[in-house]
């Protein structure tokens, strides 16, 4: 093993491999050089391997002695990561490698993701195949890309490419979880046309900011109440309106659609004689928010500082209004919760992005639900608070709902090799957030048995993200084991 940070860390031949692909710059549509690498791994181990147009990679292995006729094993998991970073942290993702650390149990990245999420999975096909030790029936690595905007990888996969009928995923964030259901969604994004015009008069410009939120991922932590920047700032500036007249310059906030906004911020020109009026608004806004929001958002913050220079353009007023309307209007967070699964959030929303553009302001919302006829629902809700404030709506990125098998053959074994490991039952449940088992479920007419399972993640989609080692070595051996029982 090559000597870096996690030499020393067990299990050594999944950390090896995580190391190396955390040295490979793979944000979702930048997965040339991990595609590539997948490839020549699977060449340097004489392994049959399959690259396709989307950089989708499928690398099958013969079973191990006494398995060569086994059913075939279908290990699958994501290239791709989520790309954040703390403020301040100089870091370029096109170019530069992650940079590990290891605190205690804890496997961190240096101000960025850790991309845990998914490189986890692509560790551990990766230690299976090269390993001469382990035994496992045939076993096809399904590597897709751009998992994180929009599964666009599982989308393009050809089913021609693959021969195994049982999949297991890795791709799931909590240990002793078995997944075995999963949302589907859709991304509704809408534009307002802006026509820009010259500001008058005596006039100040000021950054209105939203920052310190904890953000996260926007199905597994949707339930957790906390802000939404995005949402926080639509209500900031249409209760200012009454008392000051300001002009909108700018507007935005977060960063991934499928991320909680950590961060929002406006451009606003107000006259010379309201300043002051604007700042004690703010400072009132501010206390009213961190008290609602103490304990899911503890370090929330509204900041109100003079731009460096006056801003050259505004929004009309009615366009400004109607942006911000739409914005206070639009649903966000937990929207039903399922009546069959306890403690399962059965429909949501999530205000992930607002742009301001040349000509417009971008917005976009991910909606996720178990049920299509919800999903639907919500998109419909949506254009109806476009349609009120002039906004045009176009649905993009739909993913299926991943139904429940109650004749699953592997979820069975995946019980019983827990038990006989861990001396107890594993949690058999569905997760609130898009899995590529509901596009394979499509894709394969619903002639694969599926499950997902992961090592403990935390702060997945965050700058903050951290994986446990512990964790990843107990679920390593539960792997193991599973593909030894699967003769």
């Amino acid at each position: 093993m090559e000597d870096g940070t996690l030499k020393d860390v067990e299990p050594a031949e999944v950390f090896k491999y995580f190391e190396k692909i955390s040295s490979i710059p793979r944000g979702s549509g930048n997965e040339k050089g991990i595609s590539d690498y997948l490839v020549s791994f699977a060449k340097k181990h004489g392994l049959d391997v399959i690259q396709d147009d989307a950089l989708n990679v499928v690398i099958k292995a013969p079973g191990s002695k006494g398995y060569e006729n086994s059913p075939g094993i279908v290990i699958q998991g994501h290239m791709d990561m989520v790309c954040e970073k703390k403020p301040g942290t100089e870091h370029d993702f096109m170019v530069d490698p992650i940079e590990l650390k290891v605190v205690d149990d804890m496997l961190y990245a240096s101000g960025t993701t850790l991309g845990a999420d998914d490189g986890i999975a692509v560790a551990m096909g990766l230690a299976v195949l090269a390993s001469e030790n382990i035994s496992h029936p045939p076993i096809e690595l399904v590597v897709t890309t751009s998992e994180e905007t929009g599964m666009n990888g599982a989308l393009a996969l050809d089913p021609k490419n693959v021969s195994g009928r049982t999949l297991i995923n890795i791709d799931s964030e909590e240990e002793g979880k078995l997944l075995v259901s999963c949302a589907g969604g859709c991304s509704a994004r809408i534009s307002f046309p802006i026509t820009w015009k010259n500001l008058d008069g005596d006039f100040e410009t000021y950054v209105i900011g939203i920052e310190g939120l904890r953000g996260g991922h926007s199905g597994s932590e949707i339930h957790k109440g906390r802000a939404n920047s995005n949402k926080l700032l639509a209500r900031l500036l249409r209760n200012l309106r009454p008392q000051i007249d300001f002009s909108l310059s700018s507007i935005e906030g977060g960063s991934k659609q499928n991320a909680i906004a950590r961060q929002a911020q406006a451009v606003v020109c107000v006259n010379k004689k309201d300043g002051s009026l604007l700042k004690n608004r703010v400072s009132s806004l501010e206390k009213i928010f961190k008290d609602e929001f103490k304990t899911a958002d503890p370090d929330l913050k509204v900041v109100l500082k003079a731009a460096k220079e006056n801003a050259q353009k505004v929004m009309p007023v009615e366009t400004a209004e109607n942006i911000v309307n739409f914005l206070y209007l639009i649903p966000n967070g937990v929207q039903s919760m399922s009546m069959d699964i306890e403690g399962l959030v059965e429909s949501s929303l999530n205000l992930g992005i607002v742009q301001t553009k040349e000509d417009t302001v971008e917005i976009i919302s991910s909606i996720r639900s178990s049920l299509g006829s919800i999903k639907r629902n919500i998109f419909d809700i949506i254009s109806a608070a476009a349609d009120l404030t002039g906004g045009k709506v176009t649905g993009e990125a739909s993913y299926p709902e991943w139904k429940y098998n109650p004749d699953s053959k592997i979820r069975e074994v995946f019980i019983d090799v827990y038990e006989r490991l861990f001396g107890k039952k594993p949690l058999v449940t569905a997760i609130h957030a898009g899995l590529e088992c509901a596009l394979f479920e499509e894709k394969f007419n619903g002639q694969l048995d599926m499950i997902s399972l992961g090592p403990t993640m935390f702060g997945v989609h965050t700058a903050d993200e951290h994986l446990s080692i512990s964790s990843t070595q107990r679920t390593w051996k539960y792997l193991v084991e599973v593909l030894k029982s699967l003769k």
